[in-house]
């Protein structure tokens, strides 16, 4: 590790351990409470859904990162406010801190709150802006995929890496549909009409982190959406990297914690997709 980088351990404690402890005790709390809904409300939209399991999840996370990291701090999407506005300036306030840590804590609420078995917990640490670690734990299928900046991407200890298609005509390529009506999603919706017919199909499954930690896996081999926040991608960002992936903004820029409307490939097929989407989506 060069001088440049951050230990991962502070006192003995790994970032890593702490991640993958708070993401497991997180989605086996919402496993026991799969079913079992009593305060279901919505904040930005119709489509942008919480219950007492997003915000219980939350907290518990929060109470296990200070415990071990009580200097550390912390963004979590039940902390802020609804809206996007909300959500940048959450992420201004805190950006500049030496220690980050990242939590969506349900990320697929709508999946949840229905049944549909797709929904993750994501969690991710940066140092001075940049992510370090990144764990994306689906409850559903007891699938874990953790990630630490320079050591590679892994699924339950077994090493990943992105898929090999080399154009978009081989390629499943997934997206979502943002909870913003009046403005990403009807351009998410042009840009899907623009792409479904040059790729090989599309899925629309509603969790990005686990759409992320897919191409990781090579199991996507691409993954375009608008208007998401920093707590969506930041942990699938880095497994997508560490797994030998490409992350960027619709212009083809590299990633930040900033970046809204964020594209994510195996890298061979980054440019074409780029092109695909709609001018508007680009500027």
């Amino acid at each position: 590790m060069n001088a440049n980088q951050p230990e991962s351990v502070i006192g003995g404690k790994s970032f890593t351990a702490v991640a993958v402890n708070c993401a497991a005790k997180a989605g086996e709390w919402m496993k026991s409470k799969s079913g079992n809904i009593t305060q279901l409300d919505t904040k930005y939209s119709a489509q942008d859904l919480v219950t007492e399991v997003d915000k219980g999840a939350e907290r518990m996370i929060r109470n296990l990162i200070a415990t071990h990291f009580p200097n550390h701090a912390f963004l979590g999407e039940e902390g802020v406010e609804p809206g996007p506005a909300a959500s940048a300036q959450a992420l201004e306030k805190v950006k500049d801190a030496e220690y980050l840590w990242i939590v969506d804590p349900v990320d697929g609420t709508t999946n949840y709150v229905h049944g549909f078995p797709f929904y993750s917990v994501s969690i991710a640490l940066a140092h001075r802006g940049q992510v370090i670690v990144g764990v994306v734990y689906d409850p559903s299928r007891d699938e874990l995929f953790v990630a630490e900046r320079g050591k590679g991407a892994y699924v339950h200890g077994r090493k990943i890496g992105v898929s090999q298609e080399t154009t978009l005509s081989q390629s499943l390529i997934a997206t979502g549909f943002p909870a913003d009506p009046a403005g990403a999603l009807p351009a998410n919706l042009a840009d899907i009409q623009t792409v479904a017919p040059k790729v090989r199909n599309l899925r629309v499954a509603g969790s990005a982190a686990l759409h992320l930690a897919y191409v990781a896996a090579g199991r996507l081999s691409g993954f375009w959406e608008h208007n998401l926040s920093a707590w969506d991608i930041a942990a699938g960002s880095l497994l997508v990297e560490e797994a030998g992936g490409r992350m960027s903004d619709f212009r083809k820029e590299p990633y930040h914690l900033g970046v809204r409307n964020v594209l994510a490939t195996n890298g061979w097929i980054h440019d074409e997709l780029s092109s695909e989407l709609h001018p508007a989506s680009r500027t």
